[in-house]
């Protein structure tokens, strides 16, 4: 009988856990198959940890990973993936907007032959939203100027098999954008839409800021673009000095010189263009370096503060992942 993992990531959901996990269960449990369900609580600061480890003690199927600050949700994700133990692993968030009557379709598509079934949120409800929008146009720029294909509408709501999560865990990097890793894996994927559920309780944790430094992550590791957008404008401020310089010489060759005439203004106003470039070229460059300078410390993607599982004994250390 195939073992199938769930990764469910935490933070600050305390009033939606038992609810989410009812409607969870009574999904699971009509399946023919070995279910574990990882929640990885992300440094939550209200009483997550107590509900899910309160969950344990009713559900042997449930283990919590408990780390030990914020790392994020990549982070937290990437947690859970680690400790899977099954030959299916599911990711969903567990809000409730991940519709979990979706799992056996899932799972149907990849005993089909299909190594990562990726789903695709269908917002009609929210077309002429701002986060829409946004979502949007980040989508089309990042499959723009990155060279691995992201699905617009793309969630962490998603299944992989067994060789799929091998390769995706030998790919340690610190800035993780799982769903730009996950295609550029290359492995045979279909895409599967659902209409996104409103939210169990509580309100979304991704602030705009942990939005843009989402962004920031995909666009920094899967493409190059920015650097090649200072050496275009190098290129096309290189090619005006060369036109300034035939405009000058014409003067000496017809024997105008007299008109040349000293322009401040344009003058400054061509060292203020160029320096602007000079400084966007080195923003993206010094971006790129802290990146690397990042990658090379080699810290821990998170730390596991605790881990619970039905057992008398509980792992006491710490642990790095």
């Amino acid at each position: 009988m195939k073992r199938i993992s769930i990764v469910i990531p935490m933070f600050n959901e305390e009033p939606l856990i038992r609810s989410f996990y009812d409607s969870l269960t009574a999904v699971i449990d009509s399946l023919p198959y070995l279910f574990e369900l990882i929640f990885v609580n992300d440094g939550s600061s209200d009483g997550t940890q107590s509900e899910l480890a309160a969950l344990v003690e009713s559900d042997s199927r449930v283990q919590v990973l408990e780390l030990s600050r914020n790392f994020g949700h990549q982070a937290a994700l990437s947690a859970g993936l680690e400790e899977a133990e099954g030959d299916l692993i599911i990711t969903m968030d567990g809000d409730g907007q991940h519709p979990p009557e979706l799992i056996a379709e899932m799972i149907r598509l990849a005993e089909n032959g299909y190594e990562v079934v990726q789903t695709q949120r269908l917002d009609s409800q929210e077309k002429n939203s701002l986060k829409k929008r946004t979502s949007s146009l980040f989508y089309r720029l990042i499959n723009k100027i990155g060279d691995t294909r992201t699905i617009p509408g793309g969630a962490d709501f998603r299944l992989m098999s067994r060789q799929v999560l091998e390769n995706l865990i030998a790919m340690p990097e610190y800035h993780r954008f799982l769903r730009g890793m996950v295609p550029w894996l290359g492995f045979k994927t279909v895409i599967l839409p659902f209409q996104v559920q409103d939210r169990i309780a509580g309100k979304s944790k991704y602030s705009i800021s942990k939005m843009l430094r989402l962004a920031s992550d995909a666009v920094f590791s899967f493409s190059m673009a920015p650097l090649y957008v200072g050496l275009s404008a190098g290129a096309v401020f290189f090619l005006l000095a060369i036109i300034e310089v035939i405009y000058v010489l014409s003067f000496w060759i017809s024997g105008r010189t007299s008109s040349l005439t000293p322009g401040w203004s344009s003058l400054m106003f061509m060292m203020l263009i160029i320096a602007a470039v000079l400084m966007v070229i080195l923003g993206f460059i010094g971006v790129y370096v802290g990146y690397i300078f990042q990658e090379v410390k080699h810290r821990p993607v998170f730390v596991i503060k605790d881990k619970i599982v039905r057992s008398n004994e509980k792992p006491s250390e710490k642990e790095s992942k």
